[in-house]
């Protein structure tokens, strides 16, 4: 299985424009620049779309981890936050951090993280990304 997204960037770096999107059409040239990347501009980003896609990941993976240990969650709620940093000449993502909150009942705080845990290490956004992922991980009842 392949999956694709396109970007088109027209002009130079801060005075430019770029349009994002995804054979799917969930995004359909959503904009995106200097502005909405290095600024607090409008449109999106490269690393807000990661942070969904991990977050996207890591919860289809955590709801698979549950149900190999027989549980079944109500409702996982997860955001990823990517840290962009200026490293030298350039950027780099250095980390990743998963804020997790999950109603499974039955669940108990041990098979709970266990389970966190194992879907942030094989997530596949998680291998993906060479960069250090940590989480927060909160059972509610």
């Amino acid at each position: 299985m392949k999956r694709t997204g396109s970007a088109v960037w027209n002009g130079g770096l801060k005075d430019g424009k770029g349009t994002v999107s995804t054979h799917s059409g969930v995004l359909q040239d959503a904009q995106y620049g200097f502005s909405s990347r290095f600024e607090s501009g409008a449109g999106t980003n490269p690393e807000e779309l990661i942070a969904a896609a991990h977050a996207g990941c890591f919860s289809m993976a955590l709801s698979a981890q549950l149900g190999a240990a027989g549980l079944t969650p109500s409702r996982i709620a997860t955001t990823a936050t990517v840290s962009l940093d200026k490293v030298g000449e350039g950027f780099a993502i250095p980390a990743v951090h998963l804020d997790v909150v999950a109603n499974i009942p039955g669940a108990d705080q041990s098979a709970f993280e266990t389970a966190a845990q194992a879907a942030k290490q094989n997530c596949p956004v998680s291998k993906l990304l060479n960069a250090q992922i940590t989480m927060n991980a909160r059972l509610e009842s």
